[in-house]
């Protein structure tokens, strides 16, 4: 291992997580594990790279030097990330798989119990089926989660890291609450929520946000495609803000117009969930404890609508194609998973059909302490943000600045509107 000052943490940490890495091996009787999960090898090493779709890995003997293998454009990764000296890079003409068979020949560990993620998005089948049949004197076997067994709870240093993420996640949020009004497009209101994140010092997400407005807020996971909000609309609002990999994420609504009874019923249910959240979740309660503390509540509403999801998921380090670590840890019925000091979790009572057609989200990102919780976003309003309608010429001045075309065609809208009146 190579001693450097410039990671994300300190070098003392990566040794650390490298020997619970060790410990966990010994028990299982493995005498190296083959790292392929993107999120695992930035736990590791702090090796990161958007070129993930290519195949990549690290070994990790039970007592020697860990190395990679790496496509040859990513070893200058590893060089200027990591603590990892040793590397056996492939070129773009080259076999991947058959540079991991070799390297695991020279470092003689070919004929040994090797334990590696098969249920790793970019370890394929077809690797894993070339592995099997080349490498016949050693033995194979499925390890996937051991390194999650350390990243289920954060160190006190991951937290300060997800602090500077929730940071990034509060500006954007924000910066997309103050975009939203009717006459804007759902592009508009994401160029915004991106520049606020970014401003803030945030990185690039695993995911971009989600902005939905009226009628496709009821579309899981659509994002947002030009729409233009309309009066009286509602948006809805998921911004997953980064800092070195780590993620913080909350939904909010925003409704351009008046809210309706409905809407404010519903508000006040997902708020008093996540107030009962922020209360009783502690260590010692399980996974499918806090399930049905958030389900009952959300459930009991009466305004037709439904939490079609689990009630949330862990979330810290993540790469597309999701910020959330939900195989790690899901809140839902039946687990009996425990929960334990260090572990963050994205909390989603978000209600879906909101009198049949509409959905709305409010939610936080919590911390478990030695005998409660804590939220990344305590002091961030939860209520509903209500815009005026930009017809007003108060709001439509404020358009202006957002959405020069935007405040066109309110006005215009406005003046046919006057004309059909008389």
């Amino acid at each position: 291992m190579r001693e450097r000052d410039d990671m994300t943490f300190p070098f003392s940490e990566y040794q650390r997580r490298l020997n619970e890495l060790r410990q966990h091996m010994a028990e299982r009787l493995l005498d190296a594990v083959i790292i392929t999960d993107p999120e695992n090898l930035m736990y590791l090493t702090d090796y990161q790279t958007t070129g993930y779709s290519f195949f990549q890995a690290l070994v990790v003997p039970v007592n020697d030097e860990p190395f990679m293998i790496t496509r040859m454009l990513e070893e200058s990764n590893v060089h200027a990330r990591t603590w990892v000296e040793l590397t056996r890079p492939y070129s773009d003409s080259g076999d991947a798989i058959q540079m991991l068979i070799e390297s695991l020949r020279e470092f003689g560990l070919s004929n040994k119990i090797l334990g590696y993620e098969r249920n790793s998005y970019f370890f394929p089948a077809y690797h894993q089926d070339y592995i099997h049949t080349a490498l016949t004197d050693g033995r194979l076997m499925d390890c996937f989660g051991i390194v999650e067994q350390g990243r289920r709870r954060k160190s006190a240093l991951e937290l300060e890291i997800m602090h500077k993420a929730a940071i990034a996640t509060r500006a954007g949020m924000q910066a997309g609450i103050d975009a939203c009004r009717a006459g804007v497009t759902e592009n508009e209101i994401a160029a915004a929520i991106s520049s606020g994140m970014f401003s803030a010092g945030g990185e690039t997400p695993a995911v971009m946000p989600y902005v939905t407005s009226g009628p496709r807020t009821m579309i899981g996971h659509a994002t947002f495609e030009g729409r233009r909000v309309e009066p009286g609309e509602h948006v809805f609002l998921e911004v997953g803000g980064c800092f070195r990999r780590y993620h913080t994420a909350m939904m909010r609504t925003v409704i351009c117009g008046e809210a309706s009874d409905s809407m404010l019923q519903a508000q006040e249910v997902m708020k008093e969930a996540l107030r009962q959240v922020h209360q009783f979740m502690r260590p010692g309660m399980t996974v499918s404890d806090v399930d049905n503390l958030v389900r009952k509540i959300i459930t009991d509403n009466s305004v037709g609508a439904r939490l079609i999801t689990r009630s949330g998921y862990s979330i810290g380090i993540a790469f597309p194609p999701s910020w959330d670590e939900g195989y790690i840890i899901s809140l839902k019925q039946g687990d009996s998973s425990v929960l334990e000091p260090g572990m963050t979790f994205h909390i989603i009572p978000w209600m879906w059909g909101i009198d049949g057609d509409k959905t709305a989200g409010i939610s936080d990102t919590f911390y478990i302490t030695d005998d409660g919780c804590g939220s990344f976003f305590a002091d961030f309003e939860q209520d509903f943000a209500l815009r005026p309608d930009p017809l007003d010429e108060p709001a439509r001045r404020e358009l202006e600045l957002i959405s020069p075309k935007a405040s066109r065609k309110a006005k215009k809208n406005g003046d046919d509107n006057k004309e059909a009146s008389c």
